[in-house]
């Protein structure tokens, strides 16, 4: 029997994205704001899921996630809770602009 003391048993290891398709965009000129890397983002997601729904995203500009205080509740997690919230509710595509300045996380839907 082993006596482990540490204190932690947490999993800090970083989510699984299988069966999640990773897209990292670098666009020039770089877009100005949220609304021109949605856009950039939606455009792609129609491309590549044609139906979908977007699921939650990041705006590191203005530090705002969606949907709003996910990461609340993930204070101590080194995953956000908008990286959460769109890989359990099943997002498949994950659209990350300029090194996680935009990352959009995208669900196909069937009709």
């Amino acid at each position: 029997m082993t006596d482990d003391n540490s204190g932690s048993h947490c999993d800090l290891s970083p989510p699984s994205l299988e069966g999640v398709e990773i897209v990292d965009l670098d666009p020039d000129p770089s877009p100005a704001d949220y609304l021109e890397a949605m856009a950039i983002a939606n455009k792609l997601a129609d491309e590549k899921l044609e139906q979908h729904m977007l699921l939650s995203w990041y705006d590191r500009d203005r530090d705002f996630e969606s949907p709003q205080h996910a990461s609340e509740c993930h204070a101590f997690s080194a995953v956000p809770g908008y990286v959460d919230y769109g890989l359990y509710h099943g997002a498949t595509l994950k659209i990350d602009i300029e090194n996680g300045r935009f990352v959009f996380f995208y669900l196909p839907i069937d009709f």
